[in-house]
């Protein structure tokens, strides 16, 4: 039995094919965003950016889970 992969990461075969970046460069655009907080990131990919809310919320996610990196 596999285990079906769960939670933000779940999206992101759905987010490269519909959006062709891969999801490390858009961990690294959340990163390099003087936006800090969720939503504001969340609004931002949206419109600067194209993507739907559910695709938006699930990079931020999991991108501010795994901390800054400096």
């Amino acid at each position: 039995m596999t285990d079906a992969v769960k939670g933000p990461a779940s999206y992101f075969p759905s987010i490269e094919k519909k959006y062709g970046r891969p999801i490390a460069e858009w961990k690294e655009l959340i990163r390099s965003s003087p936006l800090t907080r969720h939503m504001e990131l969340v609004g931002w990919l949206k419109s600067e950016h194209g993507l739907g809310h559910g695709h938006a919320n699930a990079l931020v996610a999991h991108t501010l889970a795994e901390g800054s990196g400096s």
